[in-house]
Protein backbone atom coordinates (compact mmCIF):
# COMPACT_ATOMS: atom_id res chain seq x y z
CA UNK A 1 0.00 0.00 0.00
CA UNK A 2 1.26 3.48 -0.80
CA UNK A 3 2.33 5.83 2.01
CA UNK A 4 -0.07 8.49 3.28
CA UNK A 5 2.01 11.23 1.69
CA UNK A 6 2.10 9.54 -1.70
CA UNK A 7 -1.63 8.87 -1.58
CA UNK A 8 -2.37 12.47 -0.70
CA UNK A 9 -0.20 13.77 -3.53
CA UNK A 10 -2.38 11.78 -5.92
CA UNK A 11 -5.30 14.03 -5.00
CA UNK A 12 -3.59 16.89 -6.85
CA UNK A 13 -5.10 15.58 -10.05
CA UNK A 14 -8.68 16.10 -8.89
CA UNK A 15 -10.72 17.96 -11.51
CA UNK A 16 -14.33 19.06 -11.74
CA UNK A 17 -16.56 16.17 -12.70
CA UNK A 18 -20.24 15.85 -13.62
CA UNK A 19 -22.02 12.70 -12.47
CA UNK A 20 -23.87 10.80 -15.15
CA UNK A 21 -27.62 10.49 -15.06
CA UNK A 22 -27.54 6.70 -14.56
CA UNK A 23 -30.24 5.29 -12.33
CA UNK A 24 -29.55 4.58 -8.70
CA UNK A 25 -30.29 0.86 -9.05
CA UNK A 26 -27.59 0.35 -11.69
CA UNK A 27 -24.84 1.37 -9.30
CA UNK A 28 -24.93 -2.12 -7.86
CA UNK A 29 -25.69 -4.01 -11.05
CA UNK A 30 -22.23 -5.60 -11.18
CA UNK A 31 -23.05 -7.35 -7.89
CA UNK A 32 -26.37 -8.85 -8.86
CA UNK A 33 -24.97 -12.32 -8.22
CA UNK A 34 -24.79 -11.51 -4.49
CA UNK A 35 -27.79 -12.72 -2.58
CA UNK A 36 -28.93 -10.27 0.13
CA UNK A 37 -29.70 -13.32 2.25
CA UNK A 38 -25.99 -14.17 2.34
CA UNK A 39 -24.34 -13.86 5.74
CA UNK A 40 -22.63 -10.49 5.06
CA UNK A 41 -25.82 -8.94 3.69
CA UNK A 42 -27.78 -10.32 6.61
CA UNK A 43 -25.23 -8.95 9.06
CA UNK A 44 -25.29 -5.48 7.46
CA UNK A 45 -29.08 -5.43 7.71
CA UNK A 46 -28.94 -6.64 11.30
CA UNK A 47 -26.40 -4.00 12.35
CA UNK A 48 -28.31 -1.17 10.66
CA UNK A 49 -31.33 -2.14 12.75
CA UNK A 50 -29.24 -1.94 15.92
CA UNK A 51 -29.80 1.32 17.80
CA UNK A 52 -26.24 1.32 19.17
CA UNK A 53 -24.81 1.13 15.65
CA UNK A 54 -27.07 3.92 14.37
CA UNK A 55 -25.94 6.15 17.21
CA UNK A 56 -22.35 5.83 15.97
CA UNK A 57 -23.26 7.13 12.51
CA UNK A 58 -23.22 10.76 11.38
CA UNK A 59 -25.98 10.12 8.81
CA UNK A 60 -27.93 6.99 9.87
CA UNK A 61 -30.95 7.71 7.65
CA UNK A 62 -28.81 8.35 4.57
CA UNK A 63 -26.78 5.19 5.20
CA UNK A 64 -29.94 3.10 5.64
CA UNK A 65 -31.46 4.52 2.44
CA UNK A 66 -28.38 3.58 0.45
CA UNK A 67 -28.22 0.01 1.74
CA UNK A 68 -31.98 -0.48 1.41
CA UNK A 69 -31.77 0.63 -2.22
CA UNK A 70 -28.89 -1.82 -2.72
CA UNK A 71 -30.73 -4.73 -1.13
CA UNK A 72 -28.26 -4.61 1.79
CA UNK A 73 -25.42 -5.77 -0.42
CA UNK A 74 -21.97 -4.60 0.78
CA UNK A 75 -20.82 -1.35 -0.78
CA UNK A 76 -17.08 -1.75 -0.31
CA UNK A 77 -16.26 -5.32 0.72
CA UNK A 78 -15.82 -6.99 -2.66
CA UNK A 79 -12.80 -8.18 -4.71
CA UNK A 80 -10.68 -5.28 -6.01
CA UNK A 81 -7.12 -4.10 -6.54
CA UNK A 82 -5.50 -1.07 -4.93
CA UNK A 83 -7.30 1.22 -7.38
CA UNK A 84 -10.71 -0.11 -6.35
CA UNK A 85 -13.45 1.97 -4.74
CA UNK A 86 -12.71 0.94 -1.16
CA UNK A 87 -9.07 1.99 -1.45
CA UNK A 88 -10.00 5.25 -3.17
CA UNK A 89 -12.44 5.98 -0.35
CA UNK A 90 -9.78 5.26 2.27
CA UNK A 91 -7.35 7.47 0.35
CA UNK A 92 -9.76 10.39 0.48
CA UNK A 93 -10.25 9.95 4.22
CA UNK A 94 -6.49 9.83 4.74
CA UNK A 95 -6.14 13.10 2.84
CA UNK A 96 -9.07 15.20 4.04
CA UNK A 97 -6.58 17.75 5.37
CA UNK A 98 -6.17 18.91 1.78
CA UNK A 99 -9.84 19.91 1.83
CA UNK A 100 -9.35 21.77 5.09
CA UNK A 101 -11.16 19.02 7.01
CA UNK A 102 -10.12 16.92 10.01
CA UNK A 103 -9.33 13.20 9.81
CA UNK A 104 -10.93 12.74 13.25
CA UNK A 105 -14.40 13.27 11.73
CA UNK A 106 -14.32 10.13 9.57
CA UNK A 107 -14.29 7.16 11.96
CA UNK A 108 -10.47 6.86 12.24
CA UNK A 109 -10.64 4.19 14.97
CA UNK A 110 -12.87 1.92 12.90
CA UNK A 111 -11.37 2.53 9.45
CA UNK A 112 -7.80 1.23 9.44
CA UNK A 113 -5.94 0.32 6.26
CA UNK A 114 -4.53 -2.91 7.70
CA UNK A 115 -8.00 -4.07 8.59
CA UNK A 116 -9.22 -3.48 5.04
CA UNK A 117 -6.19 -5.47 3.81
CA UNK A 118 -7.18 -8.37 6.02
CA UNK A 119 -10.83 -8.24 5.01
CA UNK A 120 -10.09 -8.20 1.28
CA UNK A 121 -7.06 -10.53 1.24
CA UNK A 122 -8.08 -13.11 3.85
CA UNK A 123 -11.83 -12.66 4.41
CA UNK A 124 -12.27 -16.05 6.05
CA UNK A 125 -9.97 -14.94 8.89
CA UNK A 126 -12.09 -11.84 9.69
CA UNK A 127 -15.36 -12.21 11.56
CA UNK A 128 -18.43 -11.38 9.49
CA UNK A 129 -19.50 -8.82 12.13
CA UNK A 130 -16.25 -6.91 11.63
CA UNK A 131 -16.63 -6.94 7.87
CA UNK A 132 -20.17 -5.60 8.06
CA UNK A 133 -19.18 -2.92 10.57
CA UNK A 134 -16.27 -1.80 8.37
CA UNK A 135 -18.53 -1.56 5.31
CA UNK A 136 -21.15 0.49 7.19
CA UNK A 137 -18.62 2.82 8.81
CA UNK A 138 -16.86 3.48 5.50
CA UNK A 139 -20.21 4.30 3.89
CA UNK A 140 -21.06 6.71 6.70
CA UNK A 141 -17.60 8.32 6.55
CA UNK A 142 -17.87 8.97 2.80
CA UNK A 143 -21.44 10.28 3.09
CA UNK A 144 -20.18 12.58 5.85
CA UNK A 145 -17.30 13.70 3.62
CA UNK A 146 -19.64 14.36 0.68
CA UNK A 147 -21.93 16.47 2.87
CA UNK A 148 -18.98 18.31 4.45
CA UNK A 149 -17.61 19.16 1.00
CA UNK A 150 -20.96 20.30 -0.36
CA UNK A 151 -22.92 21.83 2.55
CA UNK A 152 -20.04 22.41 4.97
CA UNK A 153 -19.41 20.86 8.35
CA UNK A 154 -21.02 23.61 10.45
CA UNK A 155 -23.59 25.08 8.06
CA UNK A 156 -25.97 27.11 10.28
CA UNK A 157 -28.91 26.48 7.94
CA UNK A 158 -28.13 22.83 7.23
CA UNK A 159 -27.05 20.89 10.33
CA UNK A 160 -26.38 17.16 9.91
CA UNK A 161 -29.79 16.18 11.30
CA UNK A 162 -31.60 18.32 8.73
CA UNK A 163 -29.48 17.04 5.85
CA UNK A 164 -30.00 13.44 6.95
CA UNK A 165 -33.78 13.89 6.97
CA UNK A 166 -33.91 15.14 3.36
CA UNK A 167 -35.70 12.76 1.01
CA UNK A 168 -36.29 14.72 -2.21
CA UNK A 169 -33.62 17.44 -2.20
CA UNK A 170 -31.73 18.36 -5.36
CA UNK A 171 -28.53 17.19 -3.67
CA UNK A 172 -28.42 14.08 -1.47
CA UNK A 173 -25.16 12.44 -0.45
CA UNK A 174 -26.46 8.86 -0.57
CA UNK A 175 -27.60 9.29 -4.18
CA UNK A 176 -24.33 11.05 -5.05
CA UNK A 177 -22.32 8.17 -3.61
CA UNK A 178 -24.43 5.60 -5.44
CA UNK A 179 -23.72 7.34 -8.74
CA UNK A 180 -20.05 7.92 -7.87
CA UNK A 181 -19.59 4.17 -7.41
CA UNK A 182 -20.38 3.79 -11.11
CA UNK A 183 -17.33 5.85 -12.00
CA UNK A 184 -13.81 4.54 -12.33
CA UNK A 185 -12.48 7.62 -10.50
CA UNK A 186 -14.51 7.71 -7.31
CA UNK A 187 -12.26 10.46 -5.91
CA UNK A 188 -12.97 12.75 -8.86
CA UNK A 189 -16.71 12.18 -8.65
CA UNK A 190 -16.84 13.00 -4.93
CA UNK A 191 -14.56 16.05 -5.24
CA UNK A 192 -17.00 17.46 -7.82
CA UNK A 193 -19.57 18.26 -5.12
CA UNK A 194 -17.49 21.22 -3.90
CA UNK A 195 -18.44 24.84 -4.69
CA UNK A 196 -17.64 26.04 -8.19
CA UNK A 197 -16.98 29.65 -7.12
CA UNK A 198 -13.55 30.91 -8.27
CA UNK A 199 -12.80 32.15 -4.74
CA UNK A 200 -13.20 28.59 -3.44
CA UNK A 201 -11.05 27.09 -6.19
CA UNK A 202 -8.27 29.58 -5.43
CA UNK A 203 -8.31 28.77 -1.71
CA UNK A 204 -8.48 25.03 -2.41
CA UNK A 205 -5.44 25.22 -4.70
CA UNK A 206 -3.45 27.26 -2.20
CA UNK A 207 -4.26 24.86 0.62
CA UNK A 208 -3.08 21.92 -1.45
CA UNK A 209 0.20 23.69 -2.23
CA UNK A 210 0.78 24.50 1.44
CA UNK A 211 0.06 20.92 2.47
CA UNK A 212 2.36 19.60 -0.25
CA UNK A 213 5.20 21.87 0.86
CA UNK A 214 4.79 20.97 4.51
CA UNK A 215 4.58 17.21 3.78
CA UNK A 216 3.20 16.59 7.24
CA UNK A 217 1.37 13.63 8.65
CA UNK A 218 -2.10 13.66 7.09
CA UNK A 219 -3.68 13.13 10.48
CA UNK A 220 -2.37 16.28 12.17
CA UNK A 221 -4.42 19.43 12.64
CA UNK A 222 -3.30 22.11 10.16
CA UNK A 223 -1.17 25.10 11.03
CA UNK A 224 -2.50 28.63 11.55
CA UNK A 225 -2.28 29.76 7.92
CA UNK A 226 -3.92 26.57 6.70
CA UNK A 227 -6.69 26.87 9.29
CA UNK A 228 -7.38 30.37 8.03
CA UNK A 229 -7.89 29.03 4.52
CA UNK A 230 -9.94 26.07 5.76
CA UNK A 231 -12.51 28.06 7.73
CA UNK A 232 -13.04 30.38 4.77
CA UNK A 233 -13.53 27.40 2.45
CA UNK A 234 -16.12 26.26 4.99
CA UNK A 235 -17.91 29.62 4.73
CA UNK A 236 -18.05 29.30 0.95
CA UNK A 237 -19.58 25.83 1.24
CA UNK A 238 -22.48 27.41 3.12
CA UNK A 239 -23.45 29.30 -0.06
CA UNK A 240 -22.73 26.48 -2.50
CA UNK A 241 -25.45 27.19 -5.06
CA UNK A 242 -23.62 26.73 -8.35
CA UNK A 243 -24.86 29.99 -9.88
CA UNK A 244 -23.03 31.22 -12.96
CA UNK A 245 -24.14 34.86 -12.78
CA UNK A 246 -24.40 36.43 -9.35
CA UNK A 247 -23.54 39.32 -7.04
CA UNK A 248 -20.89 38.50 -4.46
CA UNK A 249 -20.35 40.90 -1.56
CA UNK A 250 -17.53 40.08 0.82
CA UNK A 251 -17.75 41.99 4.08
CA UNK A 252 -14.08 42.01 5.25
CA UNK A 253 -12.75 43.09 1.84
CA UNK A 254 -15.42 45.83 1.40
CA UNK A 255 -15.97 44.68 -2.17
CA UNK A 256 -18.81 43.70 -4.48
CA UNK A 257 -18.12 41.56 -7.53
CA UNK A 258 -20.75 41.31 -10.23
CA UNK A 259 -20.25 38.07 -12.15
CA UNK A 260 -22.01 38.50 -15.50
CA UNK A 261 -21.60 37.26 -19.06
CA UNK A 262 -17.88 36.88 -19.83
CA UNK A 263 -16.74 39.36 -17.18
CA UNK A 264 -16.50 40.26 -13.51
CA UNK A 265 -16.95 43.88 -12.45
CA UNK A 266 -15.74 45.10 -9.05
CA UNK A 267 -17.15 47.85 -6.84
CA UNK A 268 -16.24 49.30 -3.44
CA UNK A 269 -18.84 48.93 -0.72
CA UNK A 270 -19.50 50.14 2.82
CA UNK A 271 -20.72 47.54 5.32
CA UNK A 272 -22.07 47.51 8.86
CA UNK A 273 -20.13 48.60 11.90
CA UNK A 274 -19.17 45.89 14.45
CA UNK A 275 -22.05 47.00 16.67
CA UNK A 276 -24.49 46.85 13.70
CA UNK A 277 -22.96 44.11 11.55
CA UNK A 278 -23.99 43.20 8.03
CA UNK A 279 -25.25 39.59 8.05
CA UNK A 280 -24.12 36.84 5.70
CA UNK A 281 -26.93 35.51 3.54
CA UNK A 282 -28.13 34.27 0.18
CA UNK A 283 -30.98 35.88 -1.71
CA UNK A 284 -31.70 37.43 -5.10
CA UNK A 285 -32.16 41.02 -6.31
CA UNK A 286 -35.64 41.24 -7.80
CA UNK A 287 -35.94 44.95 -8.53
CA UNK A 288 -34.42 48.36 -7.95
CA UNK A 289 -36.09 51.56 -6.77
CA UNK A 290 -35.08 55.02 -7.91
CA UNK A 291 -35.60 58.01 -5.57
CA UNK A 292 -36.27 55.70 -2.60
CA UNK A 293 -36.40 58.38 0.11
CA UNK A 294 -39.22 60.65 1.27
CA UNK A 295 -38.45 64.35 0.85
CA UNK A 296 -39.54 66.21 4.00
CA UNK A 297 -41.75 69.29 3.32
CA UNK A 298 -39.91 72.61 3.82
CA UNK A 299 -42.13 73.76 6.71
CA UNK A 300 -41.64 70.48 8.58
CA UNK A 301 -37.90 70.59 7.97
CA UNK A 302 -37.53 74.13 9.36
CA UNK A 303 -40.07 73.79 12.17
CA UNK A 304 -39.50 70.23 13.45
CA UNK A 305 -36.58 68.29 12.01
CA UNK A 306 -33.94 71.01 12.25
CA UNK A 307 -34.73 72.14 15.84
CA UNK A 308 -34.78 68.51 17.01
CA UNK A 309 -31.45 67.85 15.32
CA UNK A 310 -29.86 70.86 17.04
CA UNK A 311 -31.17 69.78 20.45
CA UNK A 312 -30.32 66.07 20.08
CA UNK A 313 -27.22 64.96 18.17
CA UNK A 314 -28.68 61.45 17.72
CA UNK A 315 -32.05 62.61 16.38
CA UNK A 316 -31.22 62.50 12.67
CA UNK A 317 -29.59 59.07 12.84
CA UNK A 318 -32.28 57.55 15.05
CA UNK A 319 -35.01 58.72 12.67
CA UNK A 320 -33.15 57.96 9.42
CA UNK A 321 -32.98 61.58 8.24
CA UNK A 322 -30.32 62.99 5.93
CA UNK A 323 -29.84 66.70 5.22
CA UNK A 324 -28.94 67.98 1.74
CA UNK A 325 -28.19 71.25 0.03
CA UNK A 326 -30.55 72.31 -2.75
CA UNK A 327 -27.86 71.11 -5.16
CA UNK A 328 -28.28 67.59 -3.74
CA UNK A 329 -25.03 67.43 -1.75
CA UNK A 330 -25.19 65.56 1.53
CA UNK A 331 -24.42 67.74 4.57
CA UNK A 332 -22.54 66.27 7.49
CA UNK A 333 -24.73 67.25 10.50
CA UNK A 334 -22.03 68.73 12.72
CA UNK A 335 -23.09 71.41 15.25
CA UNK A 336 -21.42 74.09 13.12
CA UNK A 337 -23.22 72.96 9.96
CA UNK A 338 -26.58 72.76 11.74
CA UNK A 339 -26.17 76.33 13.01
CA UNK A 340 -25.36 77.46 9.47
CA UNK A 341 -28.45 75.67 8.14
CA UNK A 342 -30.64 77.25 10.85
CA UNK A 343 -29.64 80.70 9.60
CA UNK A 344 -30.76 79.91 6.04
CA UNK A 345 -33.04 76.81 6.07
CA UNK A 346 -34.58 77.41 2.63
CA UNK A 347 -31.27 76.46 1.02
CA UNK A 348 -31.48 72.94 2.48
CA UNK A 349 -33.91 70.05 2.82
CA UNK A 350 -34.16 66.65 4.50
CA UNK A 351 -34.93 63.16 3.21
CA UNK A 352 -36.03 60.24 5.34
CA UNK A 353 -35.54 56.55 4.64
CA UNK A 354 -37.65 53.66 5.87
CA UNK A 355 -34.64 51.41 6.38
CA UNK A 356 -31.40 50.91 8.20
CA UNK A 357 -29.35 53.79 6.78
CA UNK A 358 -30.20 57.50 6.86
CA UNK A 359 -29.11 58.24 3.29
CA UNK A 360 -30.03 55.89 0.44
CA UNK A 361 -28.97 58.14 -2.41
CA UNK A 362 -30.53 57.83 -5.84
CA UNK A 363 -31.23 54.11 -6.06
CA UNK A 364 -31.71 51.04 -3.87
CA UNK A 365 -31.47 47.37 -4.88
CA UNK A 366 -34.04 45.14 -3.17
CA UNK A 367 -33.68 41.49 -2.16
CA UNK A 368 -35.73 39.43 0.28
CA UNK A 369 -34.13 38.77 3.68
CA UNK A 370 -35.23 38.52 7.29
CA UNK A 371 -32.73 41.20 8.34
CA UNK A 372 -34.44 43.91 6.24
CA UNK A 373 -31.17 45.15 4.77
CA UNK A 374 -30.52 46.15 1.18
CA UNK A 375 -27.89 47.44 -1.21
CA UNK A 376 -28.05 51.12 -2.02
CA UNK A 377 -26.45 54.27 -3.35
CA UNK A 378 -25.12 56.95 -1.00
CA UNK A 379 -24.39 60.66 -1.34
CA UNK A 380 -21.42 60.30 1.05
CA UNK A 381 -18.96 59.36 -1.68
CA UNK A 382 -15.93 60.52 0.30
CA UNK A 383 -16.36 57.52 2.60
CA UNK A 384 -15.23 55.17 -0.17
CA UNK A 385 -11.72 56.62 0.12
CA UNK A 386 -11.41 55.17 3.63
CA UNK A 387 -9.55 51.89 4.13
CA UNK A 388 -11.89 50.73 6.90
CA UNK A 389 -15.41 50.93 5.49
CA UNK A 390 -17.37 49.26 8.29
CA UNK A 391 -19.49 52.37 8.74
CA UNK A 392 -23.18 51.60 8.17
CA UNK A 393 -26.09 50.44 10.28
CA UNK A 394 -26.08 47.06 8.54
CA UNK A 395 -27.14 47.95 4.99
CA UNK A 396 -24.57 47.91 2.18
CA UNK A 397 -23.69 51.09 0.30
CA UNK A 398 -22.16 50.78 -3.16
CA UNK A 399 -19.92 53.18 -5.04
CA UNK A 400 -20.89 53.89 -8.67
CA UNK A 401 -24.47 52.76 -8.08
CA UNK A 402 -25.59 54.09 -11.49
CA UNK A 403 -22.97 52.00 -13.31
CA UNK A 404 -23.97 48.96 -11.27
CA UNK A 405 -27.67 49.45 -12.13
CA UNK A 406 -26.88 49.77 -15.85
CA UNK A 407 -24.81 46.57 -15.83
CA UNK A 408 -27.54 44.75 -13.95
CA UNK A 409 -30.19 45.76 -16.49
CA UNK A 410 -28.01 44.97 -19.50
CA UNK A 411 -27.17 41.54 -18.12
CA UNK A 412 -30.92 41.01 -17.63
CA UNK A 413 -31.52 41.81 -21.31
CA UNK A 414 -33.51 44.83 -20.10
CA UNK A 415 -31.74 47.60 -22.01
CA UNK A 416 -35.19 48.97 -22.87
CA UNK A 417 -35.50 49.99 -19.20
CA UNK A 418 -32.40 52.20 -19.24
CA UNK A 419 -34.43 55.28 -20.17
CA UNK A 420 -36.66 54.76 -17.14
CA UNK A 421 -33.55 54.39 -15.01
CA UNK A 422 -32.08 57.66 -16.33
CA UNK A 423 -35.36 59.47 -15.69
CA UNK A 424 -35.51 58.24 -12.12
CA UNK A 425 -31.88 59.12 -11.39
CA UNK A 426 -31.82 62.49 -13.16
CA UNK A 427 -35.15 63.87 -11.93
CA UNK A 428 -35.41 62.03 -8.62
CA UNK A 429 -38.55 60.24 -9.76
CA UNK A 430 -39.63 57.33 -7.57
CA UNK A 431 -40.31 54.07 -9.43
CA UNK A 432 -39.66 50.34 -9.21
CA UNK A 433 -37.78 48.71 -12.08
CA UNK A 434 -38.14 44.92 -12.06
CA UNK A 435 -35.65 42.43 -13.42
CA UNK A 436 -36.86 39.72 -15.81
CA UNK A 437 -34.82 37.19 -13.88
CA UNK A 438 -33.78 37.69 -10.26
CA UNK A 439 -30.02 38.07 -9.83
CA UNK A 440 -28.60 35.87 -7.03
CA UNK A 441 -26.76 37.76 -4.31
CA UNK A 442 -24.33 36.18 -1.85
CA UNK A 443 -23.01 38.08 1.15
CA UNK A 444 -19.99 36.34 2.65
CA UNK A 445 -17.52 36.85 5.46
CA UNK A 446 -14.18 35.75 3.99
CA UNK A 447 -11.15 36.88 5.96
CA UNK A 448 -8.58 35.83 3.37
CA UNK A 449 -8.28 35.75 -0.40
CA UNK A 450 -5.78 34.77 -3.08
CA UNK A 451 -4.21 37.47 -5.24
CA UNK A 452 -1.59 36.55 -7.83
CA UNK A 453 -1.08 33.25 -6.07
CA UNK A 454 -0.42 34.83 -2.68
CA UNK A 455 -2.58 34.49 0.42
CA UNK A 456 -3.86 37.87 1.60
CA UNK A 457 -5.31 38.12 5.11
CA UNK A 458 -8.16 40.56 5.67
CA UNK A 459 -9.19 42.23 8.91
CA UNK A 460 -11.58 40.10 10.94
CA UNK A 461 -13.76 43.14 11.62
CA UNK A 462 -16.49 41.26 13.51
CA UNK A 463 -14.04 38.92 15.34
CA UNK A 464 -15.66 35.75 14.01
CA UNK A 465 -12.62 33.68 13.03
CA UNK A 466 -11.57 32.39 16.44
CA UNK A 467 -14.93 30.92 17.41
CA UNK A 468 -15.38 29.26 14.01
CA UNK A 469 -11.87 27.82 14.09
CA UNK A 470 -12.38 26.29 17.54
CA UNK A 471 -15.75 24.81 16.58
CA UNK A 472 -14.48 23.57 13.22
CA UNK A 473 -11.51 21.69 14.68
CA UNK A 474 -13.06 20.85 18.04
CA UNK A 475 -10.32 22.55 19.99
CA UNK A 476 -10.01 25.35 22.53
CA UNK A 477 -6.46 26.14 21.40
CA UNK A 478 -5.80 28.76 18.74
CA UNK A 479 -2.65 28.94 16.63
Amino acid sequence: MKSNLTKCILLAGITMFTLSGAGVDSAFAFNNNINPADSLGNEIQKQLADKDVRLQLYYPKSVSRLYTQAGFMPVWIKPQNYEGPAWQAMQMIDCVLQFGLSHADYHPKELINDQLHNILDTPKKVRIQQQAMFDIMLTDAIINLINNLHYGKLNPEYPASKIDALTDAAFMADKTLTLALLQKKLITAIAAVQPAMPEYADLRRKLYLLEGLRQNNCYELPQAQERKIAINMERLRWINTGDRYYIHINIPSYTLKLHIKDSTCSFKVIVGRPETPTPTLQSAVNYLTTAPEWKVPAAMFAGTVLPNAINDTAYLNNNNYGIYSQAGDFINPTPANLTKIKNNPTQYYARQTIGCDNALGLVVFRFDNVYKIYLHDTPQLSLFAKKNRALSNGCIRIEQARRFAILLLKNDDSADKLKALDKGLNTYFKQNIYLKKAMPIKITYLTCEIKDGELISLTDIYNLDNSLEMAFYGTDKLL
